[in-house]
């Protein structure tokens, strides 16, 4: 049986204490035959948010690195792989989502945030 890093009785209202806007993508047609993504805004929300582990690799010259990061919410249904949560420059890519005990009262979402 694997125990969870946070105790799920611990998790409240208390400790969501970051503000983020949760966005959609958007695809729109750029009129050559591609097509652009942009997001849209669907809610503000309180959540948790957690730093997991960082990445650094090499690309196009330049080091890049990542940031992997767990955010708790309370539960929804709306969320999909490829939303993100978003507050200033800051953004953290949607890639998976869980319900941690199956009670329907948060969800756990794991983001990555690149920075350059």
């Amino acid at each position: 049986m694997v125990t969870p890093n946070v105790s799920i009785g611990v998790i409240d209202a208390g400790a969501m204490t970051a503000r983020l806007s949760l966005e959609r993508p958007v695809t729109a047609s750029d009129g050559q035959g591609g097509a652009g993504i942009s997001y849209e805004a669907v809610a503000d929300l309180w959540v948790r948010v957690e730093p997991v582990s960082v990445t650094l690799e090499e690309r196009a010259g330049g080091e890049v690195f990542s940031i992997s990061h767990r955010v708790w919410l309370n539960f929804r249904r709306d969320i999909e792989a490829g939303m993100r949560f978003r507050r200033g420059i800051r953004r953290l890519v949607v890639k998976s989502w869980r319900d941690p005990d199956e009670t329907g009262r948060y969800l756990v979402c794991d983001c990555v945030e690149e920075r350059r």
